[in-house]
């Protein structure tokens, strides 16, 4: 009787240290699994706030461009053709430094991607580049298709710029993989 005692003692002993080793390869698993979760999410959270930094900044370029070509209207409203000129004038001098401030920033945004993004700055930044020889053509001329052509070329950056916007928005929204 007292044998299977012993028996029954070094059966349960037996049982706990294989409940309590079940029990351990368990826990060891699910915490990997929630590291695993967390290194995840803070990485796609890193990622989604370095690109609305780059796509902010490209967007502040753009907005910064567009503030030049705005003066358009000032250009409309001067009375002769030397005050136009000299407006325009101005206008191209500071164009030039607003390209160069989109060329970096649409670089920064080919670093982040996606590639539908950086496709979509790089058009705003063609587009930008398109404008800019055409002010420079309006200074001193007096034909009204210059002006045409230079109005749709701002049209097509503006379109360029809100198709931009909208890729980038959808770049960071928050996909439910559930």
């Amino acid at each position: 009787m007292a044998n299977s005692g012993l028996w029954i003692g070094v059966l349960t002993a037996l049982t706990a240290l294989g409940a309590s080793y079940i029990t351990a390869r368990a826990t060891s698993r699910a915490a990997l699994t929630q590291a695993r979760t967390t290194t995840m999410a803070e990485a796609l959270r890193e990622q989604r706030d370095r690109r609305r930094s780059t796509y902010r900044e490209m967007m502040r370029c753009a907005h910064a461009f567009s503030e030049i070509t705005w003066q358009i209207d000032d250009v409309d409203a001067a009375r002769d053709r030397g005050s136009k000129d000299r407006i325009l004038a101005e206008m191209y001098e500071r164009i030039g430094p607003a390209i160069g401030n989109m060329n970096k920033a649409t670089h920064e945004v080919r670093l982040d991607g996606p590639a539908e993004v950086s496709a979509a700055a790089e058009r705003v930044r063609q587009m930008a580049r398109r404008v800019q020889p055409l002010l420079k053509a309006l200074i001193g001329a007096e034909n009204p298709e210059r002006r045409h052509e230079y109005d749709a070329a701002y049209l097509e950056f503006r379109d360029a710029y809100i198709t931009f916007i909208g890729q980038a928005r959808q770049a960071l929204e928050v996909k439910d993989e559930g």
